[in-house]
């Protein structure tokens, strides 16, 4: 849908998400069953990590904490852009509104480049623990974990405001449907009818600063963390202290290796089609493997379970 702009010119009030849509309608329906079977799992098992961290005292601590946060922003994130490609999957519609579009893409942005963030300060988590680990819990005073936690959330949201800003204000003239099943970045950008070459520079940077900056920083260490294992005498206790590195490690790699993919190489190797492909593997699926990850390797989140399953035995 157009509406008058001014003399020869239009802008657009609504975006059309084409998502899926080509597929024929019982391949949709397929998707829809395997999507809200994905969507309900990646929402129980962030959600049982929350309530476990929550309700054992023992898990009250920095590390769990991160995890808490890093469940609650997946939860959030997924519920950014699911329900809505559910919906679009199965209606004649798929239309969003110019101010919809805002929205998601603001939030979109904000909670990936928050997680961005959260790795970084969780990779800093991992280095006290392991290389300090007789002054962890006066370094990381509750006091500071709240801080670095708000700190992540507001860099990734002041970020994302500028991404958003700059990419909504542009003149959207022409065509309106969007080659995606959200309103990603550059799809919305792709239909602005003016040279973008500004925009993009303007992402590129914010890409280096919360792209780049934030791996280079959880590499320098994990340098440390692997220097400090190699100077532990016993095999056991590398493979103990590696161990609690791991599932951190997978996550971080699970996440940023689509995510750098997507927004650091040339727009001009871009393809519509893998890129919704490769959105959904950070978007859902590492939505859904982040807490497989840590319970399935971590003997705390085990215990925790089996004792929250145990009393609600005891109670019934």
């Amino acid at each position: 849908m157009w509406m008058p702009l001014r003399q020869n010119q239009s802008w657009v009030s609504e975006f059309i998400l084409l998502g899926f849509s080509s597929d024929p309608l019982s391949k949709r329906i397929l998707l829809f069953i395997a999507f809200l079977l994905l969507y309900l799992s990646s929402i129980l098992g962030n959600g049982l990590i929350v309530t476990l961290i929550y309700l054992n005292m023992h898990l009250h601590t920095p590390m769990y904490f991160f995890l808490c946060i890093l469940s609650l922003l997946d939860m959030s994130y997924i519920n950014t852009t699911m329900p809505q490609m559910l919906v679009h999957l199965l209606a004649h519609s798929q239309t969003i509104s110019f101010a919809g579009c805002w929205l998601q893409m603001y939030v979109f942005v904000a909670l990936g480049l928050t997680e961005c963030i959260l790795f970084v300060v969780m990779a800093y988590d991992r280095y006290i623990a392991i290389c300090h680990p007789l002054h962890y819990t006066v370094i990381l005073s509750w006091g500071l974990c709240a801080r670095l936690a708000a700190g992540a959330g507001a860099c990734g949201f002041f970020f994302s405001l500028i991404h958003t800003f700059f990419t909504m204000r542009l003149p959207y003239c022409g065509p309106n449907m969007v080659n995606h099943y959200l309103c990603e970045g550059p799809s919305v950008r792709s239909l602005a009818c003016m040279d973008t070459h500004l925009i993009e520079m303007v992402d590129q940077v914010i890409s280096v600063l919360m792209l780049v900056v934030p791996l280079s920083l959880i590499f320098a260490s994990y340098i440390r963390i692997g220097q400090a294992i190699l100077k532990i005498k016993s095999t056991q206790g590398r493979c103990k202290a590696f161990s609690t590195c791991a599932s951190h490690l997978t996550v971080v790699t699970l996440f940023y290796t689509p995510v750098t993919y997507i927004y650091m190489r040339p727009n001009s190797s871009s393809s519509p089609e893998q890129d919704k492909h490769i959105t959904l593997l950070y978007n859902v699926f590492n939505v859904l493997l982040n807490p497989l990850v840590y319970s399935l390797r971590n003997k705390d989140i085990k215990v925790a379970f089996l004792k929250v399953m145990g009393q609600g035995g005891m109670h019934t």
